[in-house]
């Protein structure tokens, strides 16, 4: 089966107080999970969009017996770039996190489970978007 992981994340004053948001879809485009969560107080737009990316994953590792084929999606073309290794992290407050997802992303694919990270414009991500700037 086909899921959809959409994923987003906010910052009011970059850096500032930040949240991140998240959507499962199953392949009948049914949401079948969120999350919205405060991720800081002084943290950055790409901090609170690699914070969204990781709860998505994390809940996706859970449902891995259902998951043959998994497309993320997000309006940050760092994070998606980052994702497929065409940009470098430089950003040593990123790091961390872009370890976090890689190894997430290991995990999924030790499980046969194909990814494919998609970048795509905001107004396509307007659920995910709604929770990272509502938590």
């Amino acid at each position: 089966m086909s899921f959809s992981l959409y994923f987003d994340g906010s910052s009011k004053s970059n850096p500032g107080l930040a949240g991140a948001g998240a959507v499962l879809y199953d392949e009948n485009h049914n949401e079948i999970w969120c999350i919205s969560k405060k991720v800081g107080d002084k943290e950055t737009n790409n901090y609170a969009e690699y914070c969204g990316l990781i709860f998505g994953l994390e809940e996706c590792l859970q449902r891995l017996q259902h998951i043959k084929h998994l497309v993320v999606k997000g309006d940050s073309l760092l994070v998606i770039k980052q994702m497929k290794n065409e940009y470098k992290v430089k950003s040593e407050n990123l790091l961390p996190l872009y370890k976090k997802a890689k190894e997430l992303q290991l995990q999924i694919n030790v499980s046969s489970v194909n990814i494919d990270f998609i970048h795509v414009y905001r107004n396509e991500n307007k659920r995910a978007d709604e929770l990272s700037t509502n938590f």
